[in-house]
């Protein structure tokens, strides 16, 4: 049944936020401008790593990869979508549905896991610092990063797997901007109680179970933090886990509001807005965020900056 169902269905529409001509043009612009300047921040950002030795460490190790999963999730979401804003009929391929799934459930939650790696990196560098580099060698930043995203690709394979397993009867209209896990399991056209014991089971393994990981960290970091007696110690202290704090707190808090609860979550609304959030707005901010309040980012910038403008300023006119 299944399989005939899939034939049935051979592509979804998408029905996006608006369907206002002018409104969308304005979403077009809107968002294509902020694309782009995710793409350059967060291709800046790894950049800047790596042609900066200072920042060959494992804090910015894992900075690379969360820049790569950010640029990685918004391209999985966003240019399908401005693509939709200029055109009347905005369907999407059931495989191209599938695979966007897959990439997006992915690569969110490959975050989740990659934000606990790095809270347990800033653990490690308050807390015990005179053994950071023998405790975050090589070799283990390699696995932690690898696990990462080894388990945030083998969940998202299960569930795009059983999803689309669901009979989709003539059921095509996605009210979503994209092929959200939640949005699609809607469309069948049988009881979805185990899809949604399944999502739930997923949440608490790579949603709740990071964001406790990371809970814990920063306990044992702001126990750590409040015994040093010198101001400028505790404020520097500080300072080396407030970049990665502020994005844990942009990252999970909606998450969790999302998808811990499946059949008593958001509106359609607030799930779009929740969606746009993770796509557009954080991957926007993570390099900004990681720049503006943090020194030795910033030291890199100037440094990479003075030679641009010394090698420009030997150049024959």
């Amino acid at each position: 049944m299944g399989r005939d169902n899939q034939t049935w269905v051979s592509e979804f529409i998408l029905l996006g936020l608006s369907s206002d001509w002018d409104t969308q043009v304005f979403l077009f612009v809107l968002f294509l401008v902020m694309y782009v300047v995710t793409l350059l921040g967060n291709c800046l950002i790894v950049l800047l790593i790596r042609l900066d030795s200072r920042l060959h460490t494992p804090m910015y190790f894992f900075l690379t990869n969360l820049s790569l999963v950010d640029v990685s999730y918004a391209t999985s979401i966003v240019p399908q979508l401005l693509a939709h804003f200029l055109i009347e009929h905005k369907a999407i391929p059931f495989q191209s549905c599938a695979a966007q799934l897959f990439f997006s459930l992915a690569l969110g939650g490959i975050e989740f896991v990659l934000l606990a790696v790095m809270a347990y990196d800033r653990y490690v560098a308050v807390c015990d610092p005179l053994r950071y580099s023998a405790i975050m060698h090589g070799v283990l930043c390699a696995r932690l990063a690898v696990t990462s995203w080894v388990s945030g690709s083998i969940n998202s394979f299960v569930h795009t797997t059983i999803t689309f397993q669901l009979p989709m009867c003539t059921n095509k209209f996605i009210d979503h901007i994209s092929c959200e896990i939640l949005a699609v399991v809607r469309l069948a056209c049988v009881d979805t109680s185990s899809n949604e014991v399944a999502i739930m089971v997923s949440s608490i393994l790579l949603l709740m179970t990071p964001f406790c990981l990371v809970l814990l960290s920063y306990i044992r970091i702001i126990s750590a933090i409040l015994k040093i007696q010198s101001t400028e110690g505790r404020k520097k202290a500080f300072q080396t886990c407030a970049s990665h704090l502020t994005v844990v707190a942009l990252c999970y808090g909606m998450a969790i509001f999302t998808y811990i609860q499946p059949h008593s979550g958001p509106s359609a609304l607030q799930e779009k807005l929740i969606s746009l959030f993770y796509a557009i707005l954080t991957p926007m901010l993570n390099p900004m965020i990681y720049s503006l309040r943090n020194k030795e980012v910033k030291g890199a910038w100037h440094k990479l900056l003075w030679k641009f403008s010394g090698l420009t300023s030997t150049l024959p006119t």
